[in-house]
Formats: C-alpha cells, structure tokens, sequence
C-alpha cells in the first residue's frame, strides 16, 4: 500500500502543480493579449477556417517581443508582438505567419495541450522516483541524475509533438492552396531572427530547423505523388 502511495502522491502533485501553472498561465494570456485584426492575414484565417469547419477563427497577439506562436489549454492560439514586429517590418510574410498559425492549431487539434499534463505529471513521478533509486547508489547527486534523465525523455517528447504539429500545418496549408514553402523560408528565417546552440539539440523541446524542413519536404513529397 505504501508503495502505491508513493507512486501515486508525485503523480497526484505533477497534476495539481500543471493545473495551477496552467490556470495562471491562462490569466497572463488574457490580461496581456488582444485580437489580431489585419485584414491580410484574417482574409488568410478565413480559408483555414472554411477548410477546417470552424465558423470563425480569431488569432490573439501576446505582448511579448519575442519571437514565439503558442497554444494555450482553452484552445486559443497566440503570436507574440515580437514576430508581428518581423511581419510589419517587412521581414515574415503574412503567409509564414499563416504556417506558424496552422502548426499551433495542429497542436490544439492533436491534442498536445492536454497530453502535456500527463507528461508533466510523471515527468514528476519518475523524476521523484529515478532520484530516490539513484540516490540509494550514489547519495546527493542522485536527484541531479534523475532531473537530467526525465529532462532528456521530455524533450524528446515534445520534439515528436513539433514533428507532428508541422506534418499538421503542412497538411492543412496545402489544403487551401498556400502550400508548403512559406513554412520552409520562415524556418529558414528563424535560424536568423533566433540565436540557436546546435551543440545541445538533443536537449531541446523542438527540433532544428534543418531537421522539420526536411521532414515538412518529405511529407508533401509522399502526399502529393502518392499514387
């Protein structure tokens, strides 16, 4: 019996700790938000909600200047100021923001939001339990170990999740006749925009870019000459 309970009382914490971060999240993005209103790119959404059903697809800007697209637990997809900034500037295309839209939606429609809380939840579990089994060896660095561990397998995670979100996006912008290559040239362009460590990839929630181009290539490569 105590061995379930310790089993389940970290899974229990990991899930009460997502929920509140969550909830707090949700209120930042509410009070720090507004609704996207430019007509090139609203005229852009109108074709993705038309080819996805929805009666109307609204895009919130955060304010925040980085340069970021997120979707949130309540199924809103945000841009940062920061990466409208690039598009006023000249710099990203409306059809590029369109591509990071349909990634976010991707999310939202594979349900990665929600996935995320059952992984940060035994996330949390194994980390607890990897460091007391560790430590049993190798006292005060086994919690070290264990963090570093759990860190490695949810990163590789969240790659598959990106992977997935782009074949998404891919999908959905060849659909309705924008095609793949604003979302090629805008990876192409973060590389830029971004300061990127390709020494720590393995350690990193997304894949390079040269990596999801690839795969976004070879993803419409199989779709379109598919016979």
């Amino acid at each position: 019996m105590i061995k379930i309970i310790s089993i389940l009382f970290p899974i229990f914490l990991g899930i009460i700790g997502y929920k509140m971060s969550s909830k707090k999240m949700s209120k930042y993005l509410e009070r720090n938000s507004l609704i996207l209103k430019d007509p090139i790119i609203n005229s852009l959404l109108k074709k993705l909600s038309f080819s996805l059903n929805l009666p109307q697809l609204e895009v919130y800007i955060l304010e925040d200047l980085n340069i970021n697209g997120l979707a949130s637990n309540d199924g809103k997809v945000f841009l940062t100021k920061g990466f409208l900034e690039k598009y006023y500037s000249g710099i990203i295309s409306a059809e590029e923001l369109i591509g990071v839209i349909s990634h976010e939606l991707g999310h939202l429609a594979l349900g990665h939001t929600k996935k995320r809380m059952v992984t940060y939840s035994l996330q949390n579990a194994l980390q607890m339990g990897l460091g007391y089994l560790i430590s049993r060896f190798i006292p005060f660095i086994g919690i070290y170990i264990s963090s570093f561990i759990t860190s490695l397998l949810t990163a590789k995670l969240s790659r598959l999740d990106e992977y997935e979100a782009d074949k998404y996006a891919s999908a959905l912008m060849i659909k309705v006749g924008i095609g793949i290559e604003p979302l090629i040239t805008l990876f192409e362009k973060l590389d830029k925009l971004t300061v990127i460590n390709d020494n720590l990839s393995w350690l990193k929630s997304h894949p390079s870019s040269k990596e999801r181009i690839t795969e976004i290539k070879k993803n419409a490569k199989d779709w379109l000459f598919v016979k």
